[in-house]
């Protein structure tokens, strides 16, 4: 082989493995990397714009509280919204956001609890909000801060407080990801809203539903990236994992039109799912859509499911 055609021909290959490198950094970036701003939510859901922001105007209007955790530590500080009950209760509940949101983007999830009585906490993620950051862990070392925070609640509430944990999306995976570990007594009830099953097969569906692209090579190279800076790899982050040490009443609602995390994601949750459950798979509903479509039949079948887990 002449030293020109040789070189042509070690070339291209090595040209396409550049370019698929510099490809999967920059999905990594895109997909990871903390952005200072809350994205506008997507088209179909811009008809509920008047009603999102008259809930942020009431949570605005409350007298809340700033939480904070690792105070000392500018890489690992946390902070959250706390809103009192109306009275005095002993029932909280923590709730978790979604991708690239923040406490205040669950505004309409806090006025639904408390209008049910609950004292409500609202923390901003890592890579989010007011908290620390560079990346989004997708819920696996939120999952730990999260510990962190019912800790706080106990400290500052009693050890008779009963918690819930309730999140959509993200934070739907996250509460799930949460069952997995030792959770004190005080924790009795899970609520997850559109959860993923785990990052690997989110990115992997994502990639061919909005990019045509191929889960093989970029999810493994992402993943290799992730565990140089965040010390994990993609596989290593599942609801469906964590779910099988589930002991507590956990239920899971999904959007019965969700294309952003798929229906079949929510069946291999609750298949998965240790300790008593329950599912409700919302008629017409996409991503993240279940509250905004009947804000009351929702509340309705949550306040019904915490009635049966919870004593009077």
């Amino acid at each position: 082989m002449k030293k020109r055609s040789w070189v042509a021909a070690l070339g291209t290959p090595l040209a396409l493995f550049s370019a698929t490198l510099i490809a999967s950094e920059k999905l990594y970036n895109f997909a990871f990397k903390r952005v200072d701003y809350v994205p506008e939510t997507s088209a179909d859901k811009q008809k509920y714009a008047d009603a999102y922001w008259s809930y942020v105007d009431w949570l605005h209007r409350q007298p809340v509280q700033d939480w904070q955790l690792t105070l000392d530590d500018g890489s690992s500080h946390l902070v959250a919204k706390y809103v009192p009950a109306k009275n005095t209760s002993r029932r909280t509940v923590i709730i978790s956001h979604g991708y690239k949101g923040d406490g205040e983007t669950m505004a309409n999830y806090a006025y639904m609890f408390h209008n049910m009585g609950y004292n409500v906490l609202l923390p901003d993620d890592r890579g989010h909000g007011k908290s620390s950051g560079k990346y989004i862990s997708f819920g696996w070392q939120d999952r730990r801060d999260y510990l962190e925070w019912v800790n706080q609640v106990i400290d500052q509430t009693g050890s008779q407080t009963e918690i819930v944990l309730f999140g959509v999306s993200m934070g739907g995976a996250t509460v799930e990801m949460m069952s997995g570990e030792t959770l004190p007594p005080q924790v009795k009830a899970i609520i997850a809203d559109c959860g993923y099953t785990s990052v690997e097969e989110e990115l992997a569906y994502l990639l061919k539903r909005q990019f045509h692209l191929p889960k093989y090579p970029f999810v493994p190279i992402v993943s290799f990236i992730n565990r140089h800076r965040m010390g994990y790899f993609l596989s290593d982050v599942s609801s469906v994992e964590q779910l099988r040490h589930n002991k507590l009443p956990i239920f899971f609602i999904h959007g019965e039109k969700d294309v952003y995390v798929p229906s079949w994601m929510l069946k291999k949750n609750y298949q998965a799912a240790g300790g008593p459950k329950e599912m409700w798979q919302v008629p017409n509903a996409t991503h993240a859509e279940s509250f905004w479509i009947d804000p009351a039949a929702y509340e309705k079948h949550v306040s019904a499911f915490l009635k049966r887990v919870l004593s009077d």
